[in-house]
């Protein structure tokens, strides 16, 4: 079916390309290509995949055409909260195109949609001196959401609600109570979920049917079981699943280790946040005699206890990942599994899936072993025991230990810049909360030497099995991250530029490695960090090696973690076949699937994850203005613009902005070419790079914004936000 399917879709392509081809429906298509009715339906399926990603479109009377032959483009539709829009295009390449608010249609964020170009690149160049393509939204080929999570209001004569996402940017009528009957009938000010009803004219808001109430939108829990309905997230396991997951052992028997090499004499250890609850990863590091390094990397073996096919591994490949929120974990796999006999902890025997790389004195892989053990790890470590660690001399085997793993890993990390990788980390904020769900505490992570070196050594484990994996043409799933269009890094020049940066051309590393380097330590650095994120594409997953980018590797896959990634599990059923030629076409065709779907669920859970952490960071300020005692921070201005400067706070990492028009002591008059501020009177000045000290003046939920006023006088107070060095989930290369 699929090589028929794939002749069908060269069929069309050819007949729509044809010089004397005219616009046909599906009948005449049908006729044009001689299929007979009674296998029509695989015309009909074949012309919606086609639609769906762009190759084709259907203009008036339902009639097939080339997209480039009447101007329409295929894309997803992102929409800012200020209603305009732009659409990604499904074709690299191509540049976005704008669509403004009234263009949009009954589009929502997120939709798929088909657009006609309405202005070339010229007229509006001519008209705003930027080359921009803008378009309308004809078409909405699939709506992104059916329901959405919003705040239940009332006005004089009818209920609505007014979504949580601002980019959706239409309120939805309800009706109160809602039909059928819920177990609770919703109150104004309370979380509820809408079913949507379709929606054909911008002229009047959408409808929509209110299926759950989540309760009082300040009650405990309430925001994260929004932001869980929202982004769609399950709650619980099935029945069924739980009842598999208690069939398996929670000890690992002798019988067990038929097949497997025994490493239960050597010194493994695993090194992990201080409140992680699964280990998936553990690490051992010798010395060669003569020079070099022995790096053994060992990880759970979940594909020894999640048969394909199973309805465990049906819920895993469903779920995708893991999702971490900050008051709840929401795993991929039961906690039997993640956190029981999958997890690598101290003391108890554990199947594993082992990487042995040997590594020359000079940092290079010389060899690289592969092999299903057991293992009995001799350690657990957190991050700060294991930085303490390395920061003192060492005294006994595990520091010993320890510090020539060091020795390994910073070699490691220094010839990965060295060969173009980009500095791309970040430092990032863990939010702890009380008994209630209530941020009391803004914890500052940053990348030391503990998360550098586990780091290193995950990285270079993935990148031995993608190449083992690749060299042997086993249909597997890879991490790719494929190289900026020229387009997007010239956009992010004039942005460099901007800030009075010398920048030369980004296409080429070595000046984009230039540039990182000269940001470091800057105040304006994590913002210019995070505009190059944004001109670079999207780390994916993808059933071929198209590289990684911003590692600088040819060959890069995800293995080390299989508890908390789907992922893993698929290239570790890979790995521990490889030897079995016994792979199809059909396994290529599934790869690519699976690619698609967890890279979706991928996506879903940071979004998830970054609008949950952005909430709790607003609440935490939120609850400082209720209480009339608001702390001060140390900010660094990181732009100014006429309207007031914008601010980021390095300790917690958020950026707010102090309005002008809260700087009362004089009359500042904007200068643009100079992005400052000058006191009319007094001459004072606020420029990109001042340091100051800040306290919150208004916090506005809905739009996620926090407005800052700057503190003059005493000393700040104590500041309950502070640097640590616990990591957050492991990052998403």
């Amino acid at each position: 079916m699929k090589s028929e399917n794939d002749q069908l879709r060269q069929q069309i392509l050819r007949l729509l390309s044809a010089p004397k081809y005219r616009p046909l429906d599906k009948l005449e298509l049908g006729k044009a290509l001689g299929r007979k009715s009674g296998i029509r339906m695989g015309l009909n399926e074949v012309l919606r995949q086609l639609e769906q990603s762009g190759e084709i479109a259907r203009i008036r009377k339902n009639r097939y055409v080339l997209p480039s032959e009447a101007d329409l483009v295929t894309g997803t539709l992102h929409v800012h909260q200020a209603g305009y829009a732009f659409l990604s295009r499904e074709k690299p390449g191509e540049q976005d195109l704008f669509i403004a608010a009234e263009n949009t249609g009954t589009a929502m964020h997120g939709d798929k949609v088909v657009a006609r170009i309405t202005r070339d690149e010229r007229y509006s160049r001519a008209k705003s001196g930027r080359d921009r393509t803008e378009g309308r939204v004809i078409r909405i080929l699939e709506r992104a959401h059916d329901s959405l999570v919003g705040t239940l209001q009332q006005s004089k004569n009818f209920f609505y609600v007014v979504p949580d996402d601002p980019r959706i940017v239409h309120n939805v009528y309800v009706q109160v109570p809602p039909q059928p009957p819920l177990p609770k009938t919703p109150d104004r000010g309370d979380k509820v979920v809408v079913r949507l009803e379709p929606w054909e004219s911008r002229h009047v808001n959408p409808e929509g049917q209110i299926i759950e109430v989540l309760g009082p939108s300040s009650a405990p829990g309430v925001d994260m079981l929004s932001i869980i309905r929202k982004y769609h997230l399950p709650t619980a396991f099935p029945s069924d699943i739980l009842n598999e997951a208690q069939k398996i052992p929670e000890t690992v028997g002798e019988e067990m280790f038929e097949g497997r090499e025994d490493l239960r004499g050597q010194f493994i250890v695993t090194i992990d946040p201080d409140d992680a609850r699964d280990f998936d990863d553990a690490i051992n590091v010798e010395r060669i005699p003569g020079g070099g390094w022995s790096l053994g990397v060992h990880i759970a073996d979940v594909a020894a206890y999640v048969k394909p096919g199973a309805a465990l591994d049906r819920e895993a490949y469903k779920r995708g990942n893991s999702v971490y929120l900050p008051d709840r974990v929401i795993p991929m796999l039961p906690e039997r599994l993640s956190n029981g006999v999958c997890s690598l902890n101290p003391a108890v025997n554990r199947l594993t899936h082992s990487v042995f790389i040997q590594f020359t004195k000079d940092g290079r892989s010389k060899s690289s072993r592969f092999a299903r053990t057991v293992i009995r790890s001799a350690r657990r470590l957190t991050y700060r025991e294991a930085h303490a660690i390395l920061r003192a001399a060492p005294n006994d085997q595990l520091s010993e230990r320890l510090h020539v793993a060091w020795e390994l890993a910073s070699l490691l990390r220094r010839k990965r810049f060295e060969q173009g990788s980009l500095d791309l980390d970040f430092p990032e904020v863990k939010v702890r909360l009380d008994k209630e769900g209530q941020p009391i505490l803004l914890e500052r992570i940053e990348n030391d030497e503990s998360h550098q070196l586990v780091e290193e050594f995950m990285l270079a484990a993935n990148e031995a099995v993608a190449r083992e994996l690749k060299n042997r043409s086993i249909p597997t799933i890879y991490r790719v991250h494929e190289n900026p269009e020229p387009d997007k890094l010239a956009e992010y020049r004039e942005l460099v530029l901007s800030y009075n940066y010398k920048a030369g051309d980004l296409t080429n590393r070595a000046e984009l490695q230039r540039l990182l380097a000269s940001l470091a330590g800057k105040p304006e650095e994590q913002a210019l960090k995070i505009g190059l994120l944004k001109s670079l594409k999207r780390a994916r997953y993808a059933a071929q090696p198209l590289g990684h980018f911003g590692l600088a590797k040819n060959n890069y896959t995800h293995f080390t973690s299989p508890i908390r990634r789907y992922a893993d599990l698929i290239v570790h059923r890979a790995l521990a076949e490889r030897d079995q030629a016994r792979r199809s076409r059909a396994d290529m065709g599934q790869m690519v699937s699976a690619a698609e779907h967890i890279s979706i669920t991928e996506r879903v859970a940071a979004e998830a994850e970054i609008d949950s952490v952005k909430m709790k960071k607003l609440e935490f300020f939120q609850r400082q203005l209720d209480a009339r005692d608001p702390q001060v921070f140390r900010a660094t201005v990181i732009d100014v613009r006429n309207y007031g400067l914008l601010l980021e706070l390095p300790d917690v990492l958020l950026t707010g902005l102090v309005h002008v028009s809260s700087l009362t002591d004089d009359f500042y008059v904007f200068h643009p070419t100079q992005r400052r501020f000058i006191g009319r009177q007094s001459r004072r000045r606020f420029s990109v790079g001042d340091q100051l000290r800040v306290f919150v003046a208004r916090v506005d939920i809905f739009k996620r914004q926090v407005d800052f006023a700057i503190a003059n006088g005493a000393a700040p107070k104590q500041v309950r936000a502070r640097s640590n060095n616990r990591p957050a989930h492991p990052q998403r290369r």
